[in-house]
């Protein structure tokens, strides 16, 4: 796929100076360094290097990432190398696709406390799937899966949601077998949303009582004790959404979810469609219309506010292991679990035990990134450091390398 025409880059260096300048009252530090970091990414703000042809003389430049886990340009890399890892946990089992979504007045309350009610989030999904599943009723075992936090939807607004993938079966509780689940059934979404909603609301009161939740502007009126309670007995009487996908067909099927799913941000650039008049325009899926593909045209200043929506507090991690594929001792149970299905060993070399980065895409594209774009004959060498711009003042340079 070849570089977008338009990129959020593009829409931050035009709009996000009059948007810091117009928000700066409202836009938290983490806010501010996201933009910052997606401006310059691959420009000559962060250095870079020139490589060169040893054949034809071809010259390259190339600047930095940014490395920032919110911008679109820098996800590749860190999906493949983050993939790579993955193959070592990918048992030969039927994986399951589960997805815990809060109400729209929950999302409120995570909007102003994103903090400590996506950790109540993580919690109350990861305590949902364990318990269920170590029930006798259901499973009786212990299960592993992984969850990652998505807080957009299609249109930008936010909208906070678990994805799992779960392990069809798991170690039973002397760890001396494997208790597979129903091949087309992990476990009722009935069972799953009941004991999630009463989780989250019962960590969601805890939280409340010690403080932890701060309400201004349309929501500060939840300050009030009485308030916050009638909320929670409101929430209390409607379903909450857990949506449960047939079982993938097998490990490169799981791999090809986690790939697309996994290093996801609040939009790509190649949605993007136009900007024009300071509208942006983009694509999208309405789910509500039948999974139509349809196009949203938003002012730049309300597209840069919705964006930066989903720009997630330090410190709080996105993708989440769980059950036996938590970190402590992973290997161990992985490799419990591997002899138990009478699997063979997997490869477990990390990427970057093969070598740099340019070699570790080539492994994986089978495209070499080394070779010359120009004659096809030569190698790339790199003949020159460019250094970072350490003076602010001095005028950016927007020639993107990407």
């Amino acid at each position: 796929m070849g570089r977008p025409v338009l990129e959020v880059a593009d829409i931050f260096r035009l709009y996000g100076p009059t948007y810091r300048e117009s928000h700066a009252a409202s836009m938290t530090s983490g806010q501010l360094r996201v933009m910052q970091a997606i401006e310059v990414c691959r420009t000559a703000e962060l250095g870079g290097h020139v490589e060169q042809c040893d054949r034809c003389g071809h010259q390259i430049i190339t600047y930095n990432s940014c490395a920032n886990r919110h911008c679109p340009k820098c996800q590749s890399l860190a999906r493949a190398k983050w993939l790579e890892k993955q193959r070592a946990q990918v048992l030969p089992i039927p994986y399951f696709h589960v997805v815990f979504t809060v109400p729209d007045k929950i999302a409120s309350v995570a909007l102003q406390n994103k903090r400590v009610v996506y950790r109540i989030l993580f919690r109350s999904v990861s305590e949902t799937l364990l318990r269920i599943a170590a029930d006798p009723k259901h499973l009786g075992a212990q299960i592993g899966f992984l969850a990652v936090l998505h807080t957009w939807g299609q249109n930008l607004m936010h909208h906070p949601h678990v994805h799992c993938v779960v392990s069809g079966g798991g170690l039973s509780p002397e760890r001396s077998r494997w208790i597979p689940c129903r091949k087309a059934f992990f476990v009722s979404v009935r069972v799953l949303s009941r004991l999630f909603r009463g989780l989250f609301l019962y960590y969601l009161r805890e939280a409340f009582e010690a403080g932890k939740l701060k309400f201004s502007g349309t929501l500060q009126e939840l300050n009030d004790r009485q308030t916050f309670k009638t909320l929670l007995k409101n929430c209390r009487k409607i379903e909450w959404v857990v949506y449960s996908k047939p079982p993938f067909g097998g490990p490169g099927q799981v791999l090809d979810y986690l790939g697309r799913y996994t290093h996801r941000v609040a939009i790509s650039n190649h949605r993007l469609v136009s900007l024009k008049d300071a509208k942006v325009t983009f694509r999208w899926r309405d789910y509500k219309d039948g999974n139509k593909q349809k196009q949203m045209t938003l002012d730049a200043h309300e597209f840069i506010r919705r964006f930066l929506l989903h720009v997630l507090p330090h410190g709080i991690v996105r993708i989440r292991h769980y059950g036996f594929l938590a970190n402590p001792h992973r290997e161990e149970k992985l490799a419990l679990c591997r002899e138990l299905l009478q699997a063979d060993p997997h490869d477990t070399t990390s990427p970057s035990q093969q070598g740099d980065w340019k070699a570790f895409l080539e492994r994986l594209t089978g495209e070499s990134l080394g070779l010359c774009p120009a004659c096809r004959q030569g190698r790339m060498l790199r003949v020159e450091i460019i250094p970072a711009l350490q003076d602010r003042h001095q005028p950016t340079v927007w020639i993107d390398s990407s």
